[in-house]
């Protein structure tokens, strides 16, 4: 098993404003826009993004949730080993709103094709974006694409993603592990 680093801590942070950035060209004030953060490894980026966006650009009153897609996976109860649920928190409405899902890594596109699914328990919304931290390029089983990504990385299936936190991890970075 060998591991690269594929961003560092301050590169990490260059990222994470870089789409901060973006994200207020495209919502200005985020009155009718809302973040989600897909559980579990979504919830960090959406928080950090948020922390960003209130401290660094003083945009004030931004809804964030978490929203839990473990019932609406595709391979829910496919494999040997059970899924164990998330907590979901939308305290707020999502109809009419622009959603923006935010998670680590996108790798084939079923969680986000679950988060589709799941969200409209909460409502219909005017609109849905994606924004990741880390897009898998060659790796789509289904045709979903990010609005916002922080770096594509061509890795192959023997290799995996690793996204570590501040909060979780002591340290922000990304790393490639082949298994």
């Amino acid at each position: 098993m060998s591991q690269k680093i594929l961003l560092n801590q301050k590169e990490v942070t260059i990222i994470l404003h870089r789409l901060a950035c973006q994200l207020i060209e495209n919502h200005l004030d985020f009155k009718n826009t809302i973040l989600i953060g897909i559980q579990p490894r979504g919830i960090q980026l959406a928080s950090r993004l948020k922390q960003i966006l209130e401290t660094e650009y003083q945009i004030k009153n931004i809804a964030l949730g978490f929203l839990d897609i473990t019932f609406f996976r595709d391979d829910f109860r496919r494999g040997e080993k059970s899924l164990e649920a998330n907590k979901t928190k939308i305290d707020f409405l999502v109809e009419d709103k622009k959603v923006i899902f935010i998670d680590d890594v996108l790798y084939t596109g079923r969680s986000i094709n679950a988060a589709l699914s799941a969200i409209q328990s909460f409502g219909r919304p005017s609109e849905v974006e994606l924004l990741v931290l880390i897009d898998r390029r060659f790796s789509r089983h289904l045709p979903i694409q990010p609005d916002y990504r922080g770096r594509q990385v061509d890795a192959i299936n023997n290799e995996k993603v690793v996204v570590k936190w501040q909060e979780t991890s002591g340290e922000d970075s990304v790393e490639l592990i082949t298994i």
